[in-house]
């Protein structure tokens, strides 16, 4: 009977969700404060029943319940323990109800945290949340339900993992992946409440500040932690592969790191309301965008689940009725969001609208990339494929020009800046980068590459720029005491744009210099890739918890120095018979070397891939940075959520009067 109590607590959850997302606006009708209050015990009684049924569905993995299709489907009693657990969101109904159940840690989050806030605003944010749920809580009851019996005749044993999804970085990856996507829906419910109210002061911006930089943190590690799995676990050792799915994701960052400028210009200088509505409308609008794409079935990919039509209808109809309703509502009330402040056209606040510019240029680069071959298929156009040479092409031009405003952009005043005065300061540190950028390239490959020193150029005058407006802020007096004295939303900034130059520094090398070899070997022979020897040693048998295998020993020399011992393994499962490749790395900051076996051949041969990557570390290094400078920025004594701005005072709206 237990899975039976998890469809009920979703019931409940839904009945919850539709109290909370009511309450409010009924209690502006009625002119009752108490309706207020209802809102948010709402919120709690729909997080607790979530979390309930999520505890359900957990516990059903644990103890190999194969009564539960969900579970027969997706485990194994062989299956190890932490791969049970993460097997709850290996498939599309688990994967679901974690998105669901993330919503409402969300909804619970603001509940608690919303002192810095009128109570009656906060409440109408928390309802606009719980529409949300209403529409994901009952695609889980009528179309995607966990808790589905196989009975009386269920399975012995169940299907197993898909073996990809076997892994450390799939058990972190798609929760951390979640957190971003669904914390924009914090952005979206402010922003939606915003326009119902008719305002956007300072208030509101402090309070949506932090929440719009925890789910930009999230999406930005979760970005990261997709692109490390795939670089070791799918064995083609690549990073990034322009996947319908991976651009999924990458759209909603793209907008998510302007609405977070955006909102740094709007509580400075009350610039850019509007446009900092719209923006987070569109962030959320493409998190739901990336959840049709991977839960409809309407494409095919590693990352992608469900194929049943009856749940691409739900989501997408329900993606039209969230982004044209919020649309139809920003059309009659945006113009109420009057501008407060003025620039001159040299002005950080310029600066600022450019960078908004090309990120939002650069997401309708990769949608129409992302939608072209869909919208193709259905207008039975052919079958058309768009891959990384359009994305490259227009992709990488765009973030080359966002880099050239981005390395001046620290020392730009607000409202107005002489351009002279940015020529003046910028021709120095720009000579310095280049003669950096030039020695770098050279010490490390004997060459000139004129496109490596062109970004490498871009990317230290990036770095040089910051250091160079540290130093004029502690006046030359550089210590921990004075750097400590430095604002933490300011710390967090440098940070952050170190850590993008980190990144482009290290995809610039990797994709120039990076080194593959596909050969055919026999234990006993050797292979010379740039300057270091791989010897193939020998096989050895392999036996895993619920796999079979062989593994591979190479022994990696430089110089006749033993460097490392690689040991890649080819894997066959179980239960599904299903071969997997899991590469062997040798990571350092300067690069890596990758071996992976492929398939064995006549007379003891392998096929094997053995790779030298430089600085790729430096690529998701760069994302650390960029994630714990968002969190710094977060951390701002200005943004403290529990902060109370309003203490002993009362607010009045629409007859409700709230304390």
């Amino acid at each position: 009977m237990i899975p039976e109590f998890g469809f009920f607590a979703l019931i409940l959850a839904l009945m919850l969700a539709v109290i909370q997302s009511s309450a409010v606006f009924i209690g502006l009708k009625t002119n009752k404060s108490s309706y207020v209050n209802l809102t948010f015990s709402a919120a709690l009684g729909q997080f607790v029943f979530m979390l309930i049924a999520f505890i359900i569905l957990v516990v059903a993995f644990v103890t190999d319940d194969f009564s539960v299709a969900y579970v027969a489907q997706h485990s194994n009693s062989q299956l190890p323990i932490p791969y049970k657990v993460s097997a709850v969101w290996g498939g599309h109904e688990g994967s679901m109800l974690l998105w669901t159940f993330i919503l409402s840690v969300w909804g619970i989050a603001v509940t608690l945290l919303n002192r810095s806030l009128p109570r009656l605003s906060a409440a109408r944010v928390v309802a606009v949340m719980g529409m949300i749920s209403i529409g994901f809580i009952a695609f889980l009851i009528f179309t995607s339900n966990p808790f589905d019996r196989i009975l009386p005749n269920f399975p012995l044993d169940g299907q197993d993992l898909n073996p990809l999804l076997q892994d450390i970085g799939l058990i972190i990856h798609p929760p951390m992946l979640y957190m971003g996507y669904v914390g924009f829906s914090v952005a979206f419910s402010i922003a939606i409440a915003a326009l119902l109210e008719g305002r956007l002061d300072s208030t509101w911006i402090r309070w949506a500040r932090p929440w719009t930089l925890m789910a930009w943190v999230f999406l930005t590690l979760g970005i990261m932690l997709g692109s490390w799995w795939a670089y070791y676990e799918l064995g083609w050792g690549g990073w990034w592969f322009w996947d319908p799915v991976e651009n999924a994701s990458f759209m909603p960052w793209l907008t998510g790191t302007a609405l977070v400028h955006s909102l740094a210009v709007t509580e400075k200088r009350g610039v850019f309301k509007s446009w900092t509505l719209l923006l987070a409308i569109l962030t959320f609008s493409l998190c739901l965008l990336g959840t049709f794409l991977v839960r409809s079935g309407v494409l095919t990919s590693v990352h992608a689940f469900a194929s049943d039509p009856t749940r691409g209808v739900f989501i997408l109809g329900f993606l039209a009725l969230v982004v044209g309703s919020s649309l139809l509502l920003f059309a009659v009330k945006a113009h109420r969001m009057v501008t407060t402040g003025n620039f001159q056209l040299v002005s950080r606040e310029s600066f600022l609208l450019l960078n908004n510019i090309l990120l939002a240029v650069a997401t309708v680069v990769v949608l129409l990339g992302t939608l072209f071959p869909l919208i193709a298929d259905v207008l039975q156009l052919g079958k058309i494929s768009v891959g990384a040479p359009y994305f490259n092409m227009l992709f990488v031009p765009l973030f080359i020009i966002l880099l050239i405003f981005l390395a001046p952009s620290p020392v730009v005043r607000w409202k107005k800046f002489e351009i002279n005065q940015i020529i003046r300061s910028s021709i120095p540190v720009f000579v310095a980068s280049f003669v950096v950028a030039a020695v770098i390239n050279w010490i490390f490959s004997n060459e000139m590459s004129l496109s490596i020193v062109m970004v490498s150029t871009l990317v230290f005058w990036v770095v040089l720029n910051l250091f160079k407006d540290i130093l004029v802020k502690v006046k030359f007096k550089l210590s921990l005491n004075s750097l400590l004295k430095l604002s933490s939303s300011y710390r967090g900034m440098v940070l952050a744009h170190i850590g993008v130059a980190m990144t482009v520094f290290g995809i610039a090398y990797t994709s120039t210099y990076s080194i593959e070899r596909d050969v055919k070997m026999n234990p006993g022979e050797s292979l010379t890739v740039a300057q270091y020897q791989f010897e193939f040693a020998r096989t050895e048998p392999l036996k895993g918890v619920n796999y079979r295998g062989t593994q591979g020993v190479f022994n990696v020399t430089k110089n006749n120095q033993l460097v490392t011992t690689l040991r890649p393994e080819k894997r066959i499962y179980n239960v599904r018979n299903q071969p997997m490749t899991e590469a062997a790395i040798d990571a350092a900051l300067s690069r890596d070397l990758y071996v992976a076996l492929g398939e064995p051949l006549k007379n003891g041969a392998w096929a094997v891939r053995v790779y030298v990557k430089p600085f790729i570390r430096f690529i998701w290094l760069g994302g650390v940075f960029m994630a714990l400078g968002g969190f710094m920025v977060m951390m701002d004594r200005r943004y403290r959520l529990l902060k109370k701005q309003h203490a002993g005072s009362q607010v009045a709206d629409g007859g409700v009067v709230t304390s």
